[in-house]
């Protein structure tokens, strides 16, 4: 969208917050960069450029305006419904992939080499992976300064800088401020604190770090919230409080997350072991809530069918509730095949009861962490309360989930992968289905076998038999799973509702 100036003006020129993430605007006679709903004064059209990303605008020699913050922008959908090289290379970069395993293994992962990954992302985001990486670690950098009490050099390591001396070159260049300044101009009071995304939303505790994560309006929690409750598993989830909780397995140690929906944005309290892990921690909760979605596109495109329209109209901004670990969705879709929501989580529980590793949880009832695949490959399968079908599918799964011969994350090719699944026993074009909706994050994937929605589709009008429906749901891609969303909020399951404050019921 960056090539199309006119259109990148008018938007600058109406501060339209739908177009955050998607371009940022570079102002040339003051060298500073913004997103476009930035409250300033519009410059000229004459002195602004445009760049796809922010580290393209920092390569550039542009820093961060300190007014509205484009470094916290929603991040663009549009590496969430492509699944091409820069889209899957961008999803590792902000799973940290860069920084553990450097650019050599983000190329390694996506099957390229250095090369051509780097061609490829300077001529479509305008940066490099380094850049990119770096531009992620400036953002870490500038929320562990603004919002705890760490030392800087302990700030340094855990944003994933190598030196304390780069760390300090990095965010004088990109603030225009020392850490030190940084931290000194930072907001004390609770009213500032809640001002502009990604600010803060309490004081952080030892540890503990709460901030606000945004999104591109509208957001309709109901479903979204309502999904991850009712199938929350007990000891790894719960609703409590109006938020929902869970622990996290992370690259460098685990952590615990609270999410609750507000108005205008996401409140997220994250306790952490190792902050090194807040970056990758971020994006996977931003992943969970499919918060860099482009609602407008998706219900524009809905809304043209005269079935869905009415649906739309009612709850506009419905969401795919995602996964922070795609091979922990895998086992649970597995042990959901042809059960009720209940026996799933039952099944789920006697698992993490068995295998997880045990977390301290002062601020909720979570226990554990859902048991590494590694340590699911060494369970015995005679002990698994499952027909014998089933724990041949689950043994199998998790056993090409330890040996690597399937891998699922954020840079995996939905595809070949959906393919690879249907190879399995035990795998149909549900299992499939819903994995590549939930896990893999395919916009476009379909479940037109689903109970839920031939019996929505019934009931609107729309064709019953998969085939028929299939057919039917060819207008509405690329958008077909939350289409999804939308047949199953016809429903009056739990999974379609808020749960009532408190605790989730046993």
């Amino acid at each position: 969208m960056h090539t199309d100036t006119e259109r990148c003006v008018r938007a600058v020129q109406s501060k339209d917050t739908r177009f955050d993430g998607w371009f940022f605007t570079a102002v040339l006679t003051t060298r500073i960069y913004c997103r476009p709903s930035c409250p300033a004064v519009p410059p000229r059209p004459g002195n602004m450029t445009f760049y796809p990303s922010a580290a393209a605008c920092r390569q550039a020699g542009f820093r961060a305006c300190r007014r509205c913050r484009p470094d916290s922008s929603p991040g663009s959908p549009e590496w969430n419904h492509r699944a091409d090289l820069t889209a899957r290379a961008m999803r590792l970069i902000a799973d940290g992939t860069v920084d553990r395993e450097g650019v050599p293994g983000l190329a390694a992962r996506l099957g390229y080499s250095t090369r051509q990954i780097e061609r490829r992302l300077l001529a479509e985001v305008g940066a490099g992976p380094l850049a990119l990486a770096r531009a992620q670690r400036a953002q870490t950098a500038r929320l562990l300064i603004e919002t705890t009490p760490m030392p800087m050099a302990d700030v340094a390591f855990a944003a994933g800088f190598s030196s304390v001396r780069t760390f300090n070159d990095t965010v004088r260049e990109v603030f225009a401020l020392s850490p030190g300044e940084l931290r000194a101009r930072a907001p004390r009071t609770r009213a500032d604190r809640t001002t502009g995304p990604g600010a803060p939303t309490a004081p952080a505790t030892a540890g503990t770090l709460s901030l606000r994560l945004p999104f591109r309006a509208p957001l309709h929690p109901d479903n979204l919230f309502g999904h991850l409750a009712a199938t929350a598993v007990p000891g790894v989830e719960e609703w409590r409080d109006g938020a929902y909780r869970r622990t996290l397995r992370l690259p460098y140690g685990h952590g615990i997350v609270a999410l609750a929906p507000r108005a205008g944005h996401i409140a997220c309290r994250l306790t952490l072991a190792d902050p090194r892990d807040l970056t990758v921690a971020i994006s996977r909760c931003r992943r969970l809530l499919d918060l860099d979605a482009d609602p407008a596109a998706v219900d524009d495109l809905l809304r043209a069918d005269p079935l869905l329209a009415p649906l739309v109209d009612a709850a506009p901004g419905r969401r795919v509730p995602r996964t922070v670990d795609e091979a922990e969705f895998a086992v649970r879709a597995v042990l959901g095949q042809q059960v009720s929501t209940a026996a799933a989580r039952t099944h789920a529980a006697r698992l993490v009861t068995a295998h997880g590793e045990p977390v301290d949880d002062p601020e909720g009832g979570l226990s554990r962490l859902f048991p590494a695949t590694e340590a699911l490959a060494a369970l015995d399968p005679e002990r698994l309360a499952l027909p014998r079908a089933r724990r041949a599918t689950l043994t199998t799964l998790v056993a090409r989930l330890a040996d690597g011969t399937l891998t699922l994350g954020a840079g995996s090719d939905w595809a070949p992968t959906r393919e690879r699944l249907l190879a399995l026993p035990g795998f149909g074009p549900w299992t499939a289905g819903v994995i590549a909706m939930r896990a893999l994050g395919d916009p476009d994937a379909f479940l037109p076998t689903d109970l839920g929605v031939r019996r929505a589709a019934r009931n609107l009008g729309l064709p019953a038999t998969p085939a028929a429906l299939t057919a039917h749901a060819a207008a509405w891609r690329p958008w077909r799973a939350y289409a999804v969303q939308y047949l199953w909020a016809t429903d009056s399951h739990p999974i379609n509702h808020l749960p009532d404050r408190g605790r989730t019921p046993a």
